[in-house]
């Protein structure tokens, strides 16, 4: 409850610095927001309890999902630079939205009722529309805000519909000791089956599982890319959250239902998001379609054992985080340097050469890849082995398979921009870095490789 209540009050905050002659207080006081706020949340450290007349929940376990998004706001923002690079841009906004952001993501993770649900997807998805379309000269970011603020649209209202039946089944928008309710006559009440299948599609398309997935694409080419790195991250994080609270207290007790459901959307997620990167010259849209092959790994370990899921999706989540951040850093820094026009949109042959230019930037964009790729000794491949084993464990050979088969489609297009790396293309302009990039991009690298050897100092914590 506490980072709610901070992030609430400092979001105001940065709003009035705005106001302020120098603006260049914004930046580092986000920062110092964001970092108090990862500090309050050890208050409920092992001291679990409810809050809000009972709709929100705090214990160990959202303490360490609110911690993941929050140092991933910080490691995506301090990318930013306070957007002083920007002429169009304004600082103080942009930083009072993304706290706002976070305070939806830290309800969706610590949600006990229905309502707090519904109001966690709105702070975030409401800021994010907005975020997306910062850049008011960029016509394809219009049109990515656009598509994004409509396509959200009808999620919500697929939420509220399916949020209308649970009530209608169970008497109670609370998701905790329903399990009586649930049940009449031995048999699941129809307006929960409905229920259960509107609910969990609206929640899937926030983390752009297939077959809802037709707008990420766009939308993440379209963002300035500092906010699709949020988006990629921050809200797949809490959403996959959200989706495993969902189906640990309420929906648990009819997997015969959901797990047909899931098992094909895991299917169409790592198909269409491996098949279709295949294809892409646009190193946004290829993390993009990279996006929805992750959502399909991370949904094949709501498959299998609840408990165990738990430490899967938080290790999942971390090692996603770390290349994610550290893949949009590189990209970042390279089309700053080498594009003029900064509303381009970046190909991979914008890597070609950078070995050449920088021996920094790219090993971490090597290491990142290698990570999202899966390949061994990088956190990325500890966090597909946890997931196929839960899956595994649970009997689903045939969906392992198939993920363990687009797997290594992956390899392809991954190994893209690795390839682009090291080609020798003359006359490119040298890439400088000042010490913020480089201590984030450090941090993601050397999380990643730490994890890879030693992927028990999560695990362990479950």
């Amino acid at each position: 409850m506490y980072p709610i209540i901070s992030l609430s009050i400092t979001g105001l905050l940065t709003l009035f610095l705005g106001f302020s002659e120098n603006k260049k207080l914004v930046f580092p006081a986000t920062i110092l927001f964001l970092a108090l706020a990862c500090a309050v949340s050890f208050i409920d450290w092992n001291s679990p309890g409810v809050y809000f007349s009972g709709m929100l929940e705090v214990n160990n376990m959202t303490i360490l999902f609110s911690l993941v998004v929050l140092v991933s706001a910080i490691l995506i923002l301090a990318l930013s630079e306070g957007f002083s690079n920007i002429e169009f841009a304004h600082p103080a906004e942009y930083f009072a939205i993304a706290q706002f952001a976070l305070v939806g993501a830290i309800m969706m993770i610590s949600y006990r009722n229905m309502v707090m649900l519904f109001l966690g997807i709105e702070i975030l998805s409401v800021a994010l529309y907005v975020l997306t379309g910062a850049d008011k000269r960029n016509i394809r970011g219009n049109e990515a805000a656009i598509k994004y603020f409509l396509m959200g649209a009808f999620a919500t209202g697929i939420l509220l519909f399916g949020v209308a039946m649970y009530y209608g089944a169970t008497g109670t928008l609370s998701i905790v000791n329903v399990g009586g309710p649930l049940m009449a006559g031995g048999e699941v009440k129809w307006f929960l089956w409905i229920g259960c299948t509107f609910i969990l599609i609206a929640m899937l398309f926030k983390v752009s599982a297939a077959p809802f997935h037709f707008w990420t694409p766009d939308v993440y080419e379209g963002a300035p890319t500092i906010f699709t790195a949020f988006m990629a991250t921050i809200v797949k994080t809490a959403g996959f959250v959200a989706i495993l609270r969902m189906l640990t207290d309420v929906f648990g007790m009819m997997q015969s239902l959901w797990w047909v459901m899931f098992a094909l959307m895991v299917v169409l997620s790592l198909v269409f998001g491996n098949i279709g990167a295949v294809s892409q010259n646009s190193f946004k849209r290829l993390l993009a379609y990279s996006s929805i092959s992750h959502a399909g790994f991370m949904l094949l370990a709501l498959l299998g054992n609840f408990e165990s899921a738990m430490g899967s999706i938080l290790f999942y989540t971390i090692a996603y985080t770390l290349s994610t951040v550290a893949a949009f850093g590189v990209l970042m820094i390279t089309s700053k340097e080498r594009i003029e026009d900064g509303r381009n949109y970046e190909k991979i042959d914008l890597f070609d050469g950078l070995a050449k230019n920088n021996g920094f930037l790219s090993a971490v964009l090597t290491i990142a890849m290698l990570s999202m790729a899966g390949i061994p000794l990088t956190a990325g491949f500890w966090a597909k082995f946890f997931v196929f084993t839960d899956a595994a464990h649970s009997g689903l050979y045939w969906t392992v398979v198939v993920a363990i088969l687009m797997s290594a489609v992956a390899i392809y297009y991954y190994f893209k921009p690795i390839m682009a790396i090291w080609k020798n293309k003359e006359g490119l302009p040298s890439i400088e870095l000042n010490m913020a990039y480089r201590v984030i991009l450090s941090i993601c690298t050397l999380g990643t490789v730490i994890l890879g050897f030693f992927p028990d100092l999560i695990r362990s914590i479950f």
